[in-house]
């Protein structure tokens, strides 16, 4: 590792707010949607969720990269994120899992960063203004010129971008056995017969697959447009519906597969944009939030039981939009949003966050061993 000299580096806004920063990953210029995180820990399993796909990350959190990267804790192939932006980095990481720093992680991949700037203030520029589109550039330093070409870039509303992160081929998931780290379900009987589960791939995490397979269920992962006959040949036990990046409304071949695959009554489970197209399928909608949720320590929640949760979505299931058959199971508590949802009479059930996170608490495991009930119950 060899530590350059910083090169300054600009962020614009699309409403003409600019910040001043310094280099730190690949030289270039990116466009893309400002986000903000507010998790302290975590950013290698940000910056490599499918969910950030088109969108740059503010982490809230004033230093980053302290404790490097590593292959363990990548959630996709690399990368996802357009840029990254940060208050401090490190270029000398300390940590015993580590094999390499962030900066030259992010050389590697590509990926723009900047930092040097004052996050705290661009995080309450977007919680008072909201998400926006953004450039980030080593190149052009005239906020003019860079605030022109980030106008022309489309907005996030009705924008698909699960074509770009969805497998290209199926595949079935199978757990490293050197993944040493995983924490065990309880009450696990290993004897049954594995269970099949075919995940429809929006831009599916990698610690869904780990969590869905230390239950005992064989994942077949499925690309976003295979069509609902050909996931039907595997006579699946349970169909589960991933996060995945854009407008949920826009995945019109994701909510049209959701549809035809209700009809045949299998269990199903969707996790963030696979609950928004749950929803859609069944007759909801969705709306973009101002700023979104993202971060490690969202309360969710309904009555006297209260989850804390790791969230990472623009979009929100529309309440009101609702048929009588869907009974909402779970709000965040900070705003009131929908964050779960099951039908009255059929199974299936979905939430608005990750449960497969664990931010700490385990709060929200239990949601795979209800899935995996489910299965087992539709099978007696």
């Amino acid at each position: 590792m060899v530590m350059a000299k910083a090169t300054p580096a600009l962020l614009v806004l699309a409403d003409g707010t600019s910040f001043e920063g310094l280099s730190f990953g690949a030289k270039g210029t990116t466009v893309g949607e400002v986000v903000f995180n507010t998790g302290m820990t975590g950013y290698q399993e940000v910056l490599t969720d499918p969910s950030y796909c088109g969108q740059m990350v503010t982490f809230t959190y004033p230093e980053l990269g302290n404790t490097g990267v590593n292959p363990d804790d990548e959630e996709s192939a690399g990368p996802q994120v357009k840029g990254v932006i940060a208050r401090n980095i490190t270029y000398r990481p300390s940590n015993w899992r580590s094999t390499e720093s962030l900066p030259d992680y992010l050389v590697r991949h590509n990926i723009v960063g900047i930092y040097g700037l004052d996050t705290r203030a661009l995080t309450r520029k977007i919680r008072s203004s909201g998400a926006m589109n953004g450039i980030i550039s080593t190149e052009i330093l005239d906020p003019g010129e860079l605030l022109r070409q980030v106008q022309l870039a489309p907005s996030m509303a009705g924008l698909n971008l699960v074509k770009e992160v969805t497998t290209k081929e199926i595949y079935e998931w199978s757990t490293p056995t050197d993944s040493h780290w995983e924490f065990n379900p309880k009450n696990l009987d290993s004897t049954e017969v594995p269970l099949t589960v075919v995940a429809v791939d929006f831009g599916i995490k990698r610690n869904i697959l780990r969590r869905l397979a230390s239950y005992g269920c064989r994942v077949i992962v499925v690309p976003a447009n295979t069509p609902p006959e050909d996931i039907l040949k595997y006579n699946p036990d349970g169909i589960f519906l991933s996060n995945g990046p854009g407008d949920p409304a826009a995945v019109t071949e994701g909510i049209s597969t959701a549809k035809a695959l209700i009809k045949e009554g299998k269990p199903t489970f969707g996790i963030c944009m696979g609950h928004q197209i749950l929803g859609l399928s069944l007759g909801a909608e969705t709306f973009k939030l101002k700023f979104g949720h993202r971060g490690l320590n969202q309360p969710c929640g309904l009555l006297q039981q209260v989850e804390i949760t790791s969230q990472n979505h623009g979009f929100a299931v529309t309440e009101k939009s609702l048929e009588a058959d869907v009974e909402i199971t779970h709000l965040n508590l900070n705003d009131r949003t929908v964050a779960g949802l099951s039908h009255k009479t059929l199974p299936f059930f979905s939430v608005q966050y990750h449960p497969e996170a664990s931010p700490g608490p385990h709060d929200a495991d239990y949601l795979f061993e209800k899935f995996v009930k489910l299965m087992r119950d539709s099978k007696a």
